[in-house]
């Protein structure tokens, strides 16, 4: 036998079994300690009291033991105002007085303040082994009984223990995982000692939160027993790609059996992939966190289904357009509306008009229209008149055909008859009736046509459902025109630049006015001057008449001004008499540009006997 134990008495296991076969709990109050009467001494089962009892008090706790559940813990603090003598024993109490467990104690001594210069609280623990621990019960005065710390401590962490929210774990799993060993869990690198939460074990009932070993893994203290899972358990998450920084509930209804009932559990809030900003359109899981957003923009994005597409839309109001194509509108104002056009009789494309041209038809057409396009009608200078159609009024007329103009079958007779007598009251009613004359006649009135008062309107038909179809663009036809325009083609041509009219050698390109007009200027005068465009080459032509001074035989020169400075060569320059009388000898004239803007012009004497004076010299200069 130990050295130190504790033993239930006889007494104590008779108590017992009358209370089994009762079926009442056993109740235990109080616990007494002992000096041993001044002397260490092993107690046997047939004891009813301590051999010398110095002390009793109500128990503090009594629970079972863990890891042994027939174990019983049985603990008592003796208070520091009681002592001055040696714990040896100590004794369990039933609530009727039987010493229900003895002790055999650690020779201790408990001091007290008054007499021996020191006081403590002495804490005291027993464990027992009893067959009917489930039945034991403690009786607890609270107003006495004082708690350990370690008790308190205990206990506080038990009832911690039960509730919903528990410490956090570092990472959830996001797919099954092996519990045994350091491992990689939504990318983070998980060691020994660090919870763990696994939702979606492949056995559900695996789930829960669990501490990592390297060896085999344990559940965590705080949810290693059915009482410490409660439906609702909720725990965060600190680490992980996909998981961290969020927060996990249990979400199994109980009672929970462990590692028996499957655990369920759920993200309650935490990240769901989707990216922050604003949607029109969302996906909201049951504990309204968003899953996915888009920003559709139509309304089949939207999923609305009760209403109709642009293209049906669009149709229904073509449709139900108040006037439809074909119909005639009369017009007060020289103004044609979107979707109109004037019945003038011109030709029309069909591809363009293709709604018009369906409607109409070849009716109006007279043959040289060519291919691919229709006639309107002519309404121009025109009254309309209501198609006859089976009335009888206008019998014979095809709906759409023209009609000449006409007066009503009538004649009109003078009265000759100063009696005012009927007319046709003769034999034959007629010629030489009694007061008529068949030849008084009136004189011829009125205008070139029969017509009532009017207003000059301009008729228009419908063509096209405007804005919403402008009629059917023959692309095949457009693309004929969209080719290179040339001397017999039409098409498309660029626009040359100033460059390539100077070069003169692209013929894909059309030259505008001011390109042409570009560096040409003229003076048209006496003195003057014509500078042509660049792309000609921008050729100068000046002319201009001026006078020289000759001093007789030696001839005469003189300097000129150009009516244009050459902007940047002078070629030459043509000096020519323009003095009409005789002088006394030849001469001959000469120039030569002296400059950019000026000329010098010589006459040189041929006979040496010319008299001095001034000649009219007219001159011509080129250059560029």
């Amino acid at each position: 036998m130990a050295d130190y134990y504790t033993l239930l008495t006889d007494a104590g296991i008779a108590y017992e079994t009358a209370c089994k076969a009762a079926g009442t709990p056993i109740k235990l109050s109080q616990i007494s300690v002992g000096d041993g009467g001044g002397a260490q001494y092993n107690p046997a089962a047939t004891a009813t009291a301590l051999k010398r009892e110095v002390w009793r008090g109500p128990l503090n706790a009594l629970f079972q033991d863990e890891k042994n559940p027939s174990w019983l813990l049985a603990e008592v603090t003796i208070p520091s105002d009681v002592g001055g003598w040696y714990v040896r024993e100590a004794g369990i109490w039933t609530d009727t007085g039987i010493l229900y467990a003895i002790v055999k104690y650690p020779e201790s001594f408990k001091p007290v303040l008054a007499t021996s210069g020191s006081g403590k609280e002495f804490y005291i623990r027993s464990i027992f082994e009893t067959s009917n621990a489930e039945l034991v019960t403690l009786l607890i005065d609270d107003t006495v009984v004082k708690a350990t710390r370690a008790w308190v401590m205990s206990y506080l962490a038990d009832e911690l223990a039960k509730l919903d929210g528990k410490q956090s774990v570092r990472v959830a799993a996001t797919g099954n995982v092996v519990l045994s060993g350091a491992q990689q869990i939504d990318g983070v690198a998980v060691t020994a000692g660090q919870r763990v939460l696994l939702p979606v074990q492949t056995a559900a009932k695996e789930n829960g939160i669990w501490v990592v070993a390297n060896g085999a893994w344990s559940r965590a203290a705080d949810a290693n027993v059915s009482a410490k899972l409660t439906s609702g358990l909720m725990v965060m998450v600190e680490e992980g790609a996909k998981n961290g920084d969020s927060l996990w509930h249990l979400v199994t209804n109980g009672p929970i059996s462990l590692g028996t009932t499957a655990l369920i559990f759920e993200m309650l809030a935490g990240r769901t992939g989707i990216a922050p900003g604003t949607y029109k359109s969302l996906t909201v899981d049951k504990y309204g966190r968003a899953l996915s957003g888009e920003n559709p923009d139509t309304l089949a994005g939207f999923g609305i289904k009760d209403t109709y597409t642009k293209p049906a839309i669009e149709s229904m109001i073509a449709q139900a357009s108040a006037l439809p194509v074909g119909a005639m509108v009369a017009f007060p104002v020289n103004s044609i509306p979107p979707g109109f056009l004037e019945v003038d009789g011109s030709v029309k494309s069909i591809a363009a008009y293709p709604s018009l041209a369906a409607f109409l038809g070849t009716v109006f057409n007279m043959g040289d229209e060519g291919g691919g396009n229709f006639r309107l009608p002519e309404s121009r200078g025109e009254f309309l008149r209501g198609w006859d159609h089976g009335r009888g009024v206008n019998i014979g007329r095809g709906i759409g055909t023209y009609e000449l103009d006409e007066i009503k079958s009538h004649s009109h007779m003078l009265p000759n008859n100063p009696n005012n007598n009927a007319p046709g009251s003769g034999s034959d009613g007629g010629e030489g009736a009694a007061g008529y004359l068949e030849t008084g006649r009136t004189a011829m009135e009125g205008g070139s046509e029969t017509r009532p008062r009017n207003l000059a309107v301009m008729w228009c038909i419908k063509a096209w459902n405007a804005p919403i179809n402008q009629g059917n663009i023959d692309i095949a036809a457009l693309q004929a025109l969209a080719v290179q325009a040339t001397e017999i083609n039409r098409g498309t041509a660029k626009i040359a630049t100033q460059a390539l009219t100077d070069a003169g050698t692209d013929d894909s390109s059309i030259v505008t006015p001011k390109t042409l007009r570009w560096k040409v200027s003229f003076l048209i005068a006496p003195n003057g001057y014509v500078a042509f465009p660049s792309w000609l080459g921008g050729l100068i032509v000046q002319w201009a008449s001026t006078q020289v001074t000759t001093n007789g035989a030696n001839g005469g020169t003189g300097t000129v001004t150009l009516p244009m400075a050459f902007p940047h060569a002078s070629f030459g320059v043509i000096a020519i008499k323009r003095t009409t009388a005789l002088l006394n000898g030849a001469e001959t004239y000469q120039a030569a540009p002296s400059g950019l803007a000026q000329a010098v012009i010589s006459i040189d004497s041929a006979s040496g006997n010319e008299s001095s004076g001034t000649r009219d010299v007219f001159y011509l200069a080129l250059g560029n």
